[in-house]
Order: structure tokens, then C-alpha cells, then sequence
């Protein structure tokens, strides 16, 4: 299949450190292209692909502090893609509802996978876009009074190989939080967590300008350096030596998280998650490889018990159920189904029996 891959550009493809949207779309892309795909990539100049890169900015736009209208550049992106429908067979958006009003004016289907969440305001354009095709990304994702046109849910991967494992933790026991420092994101609950089990806290991620506030007032006067360690922003590796070596991830949000991927990357590493029940986390955690709690003082509890979690189980349960080779083969079968007519009898469906029985 020839197909379009639309990225944010906020952020590079892949991201060199937190970017869960874009890490998405490079792992997708590439197995894409592995598989035989003919893959054309539209993202920041500065993405690194195995497929056909376009852009319409050398770089990402969270990085050019000269760029003060990003709606601008989306616009270009988005215009180039759709003035170039012709030569695809599907086009696969990560836009949220930016690519909607363009999908309508053209042939070629669209396929918009929900990265984020419903708002009030882009509610309205989804609701008026409501019967184009879209993948959400856990069902808890979909909002029923939208009605949207959900064709099918497809879970993140991951690389799990690109994650080491950890079979023991760190002596003495830490416990992890990785995520954007944002009420949402949950960080002052895992600081309350690890002050009440006594144990250090070891915190990575970014902090987004309108999140500064939050930050300094909520945060930063609980860092001491000793139990409550805040590391910044960490790349791939940092982030997976920081969640391996812990006793248990901490996952404590305050929304309705679309998916988590921080949960999946934290238990190919081997390390058990303590999550508050909300959004995607019973659709990800089981009783296996970790605990899904109603409240901060069940997760404090819950921290005495990740000893009778087996690490290697951990592990396991990401390879079968959040591997990028699963997702991908999910989003072959939506694309299938898209432009069924088209491919129904070419070779590609032919020797991929799982294609055939989604039809």
C-alpha cells in the first residue's frame, strides 16, 4: 500500500526524549516500511525515517523559538499532504481534529487515530466530522455521546528488544514517576506516596511552559535531592534505566490518560505499575504485572505488595499485547478495510491471513 503518515510537529519523529505520539508514529512507520510498504512520512525536517520524509519546517517547532504561530506551519503540512492525495492509497493522521475539515474534500480516506482527549472545544469539530473513520487507542478512549465513527481500537506499541530488562531492582529500593510535571500527569500524588512509604523518589520528565506554575508551587519545594529526586528531561535510555532499576513505576494521574505508555515501557523493563484507575490503565494493568488502585492511600498500600510480582511476567505481557509488530498489524487490518476494493484481491491481502479475516 502507498500510505501517508501525518505527524505533530511540535516534535521531532522519533522524539529524543518525551514525545509518546511521535514515538508512535516512528515505530509504526518503519515496521510499515519493513513489512514492504511504500511509507511517505509528513513531520519536522529534523524526523529520521525509514520512509519518504516531507516537511515544511527544517525543524521541530517546539525548538524554533522564532516560530510564534505553529497553526501556520500545520496549515502548510496539512495543505502539502492533501494537494498530494492522489498519489496514496490511505492517509494516516496523528492530528487530532487538525486534518478533519481537509479529509472531506478529497478521495483517498483518511484514517485519524485519537492521540488525545475531548474538550469542549474541538468536541464541535469532532462531532461535525463524526462519521469519518477514526482508531482510538484504548476503549475507554470513546466518548459515546460523540457517536463517532470508531472503526476499531489499536493499542501503542513498543520496540520491547530497545527496552533492557531489569530482573532485580536497586538496592536500596526506589520507587519511579516519568511523565510531563503536570497536575494531570499525577506527580505530586507519587510524591505523596513515596513520602508516606519512607521510600526515595526518582522523577524524570518535561516541564511544559503552561505547566510552570504547577510546577514551582506543587513540585519543586518537595525536591530535596535525597528522597525526592527530580532528573529533567531523559531520553530513551535514561528513562528505561530509571523505571528497570525501580521497585515499581508509580502512575497516579488525575485524568482520563488516553493510554499510557509510560506503563508499557516501564513493564517491558521488568518493573511492576501502581496506577489510580482511570482512562486506559484496566485496559493495560492486570493483577499480574501490577495494581490498579481507587485512591492514593491503595496505592501506598500497594507499594508493601510488588515483591509478588513477577518481573519477567512483566515483560511478557508487553510482548503479547503491546508490541509494535501487534499494533501495526492492527492498523494494516483498518487500512484494509478502508480500501477494501481496491486491494481485495492483490497479492498483499493474499498472504496475510489476518487481513483476511477482518474483512
Amino acid at each position: 500500500m502507498k500510505i501517508a503518515q501525518i505527524a505533530p510537529l511540535w516534535e521531532c519523529v522519533p522524539p529524543p526524549a518525551y514525545g509518546g505520539i511521535e514515538l508512535v508514529v516512528s515505530l509504526l512507520t518503519d515496521e510499515l516500511v519493513r513489512r514492504g510498504h511504500e511509507v511517505t512520512l509528513f513531520a519536522s525536517g529534523d524526523s529520521t525515517t525509514l520512509a519518504q520524509l516531507e516537511s515544511v519546517h527544517p525543524q521541530a517547532l517546539r525548538l524554533d523559538k522564532n516560530v510564534r504561530e505553529h497553526g501556520i506551519y500545520e496549515m502548510l503540512q496539512l495543505s502539502n499532504v492533501y494537494d498530494r492525495s492522489a498519489e496514496f492509497d490511505v492517509i494516516h493522521s496523528h492530528m487530532g481534529c487538525g486534518a478533519l475539515p481537509y479529509s472531506r474534500l478529497v478521495k483517498t480516506p483518511t484514517l485519524h487515530t485519537l492521540h488525545g482527549i475531548f474538550t469542549p472545544d474541538n468536541r464541535k469539530i469532532f462531532s461535525h466530522a463524526k462519521s469519518q473513520p477514526f482508531i482510538s487507542i484504548s476503549n475507554n478512549q470513546r466518548d459515546l455521546e460523540l457517536d463517532l465513527n470508531c472503526t476499531a481500537t489499536v493499542y501503542n506499541g513498543i520496540d520491547v528488544d530497545r527496552h533492557k530488562f531489569y530482573a532485580t531492582p536497586d538496592e536500596p529500593p526506589y520507587l519511579a514517576f516519568l511523565g510531563r510535571m503536570s497536575i494531570e500527569k499525577g506527580p505530586h500524588n507519587a510524591i505523596a506516596i513515596a513520602k508516606a512509604t519512607g521510600l526515595p523518589l526518582k522523577m524524570a520528565g518535561k516541564i511544559d511552559p503552561v505547566d510552570v506554575d504547577y510546577f514551582e508551587s506543587e513540585i519543586k519545594p518537595h525536591i530535596d535531592g535525597i528522597q525526592i529526586q527530580f532528573q529533567g528531561e531523559a531520553n530513551h535510555a535514561q528513562k528505561n534505566e530509571l523505571m528497570g532499576r525501580a521497585i515499581a513505576t508509580l502512575f497516579p494521574i488525575t485524568w482520563r490518560e488516553p493510554f499510557g505508555l509510560v506503563m508499557v515501557e516501564s513493564l517491558a523493563a521488568g518493573t511492576p505499575v501502581i496506577a489510580l484507575r482511570l482512562g486506559s490503565t484496566s485496559e493495560i494493568i492486570t493483577p499480574e504485572v501490577g495494581f490498579l488502585c481507587d485512591t492514593v492511600a491503595e496505592c501506598i498500600e500497594a507499594v508493601a505488595k510488588v515483591k509478588e510480582i513477577n518481573r519477567s511476567q512483566c515483560r511478557t505481557h508487553v510482548r503479547e499485547h503491546f508490541s509494535v509488530q501487534s499494533m501495526t498489524t492492527g492498523y494494516e487490518i483498518a487500512y484494509q478495510n478502508l480500501i477494501e476494493p481496491k486491494f481485495a484481491h492483490n497479492s498483499f491481502i493474499r498472504r496475510n491471513p489476518l487481513l483476511q479475516l477482518a474483512s
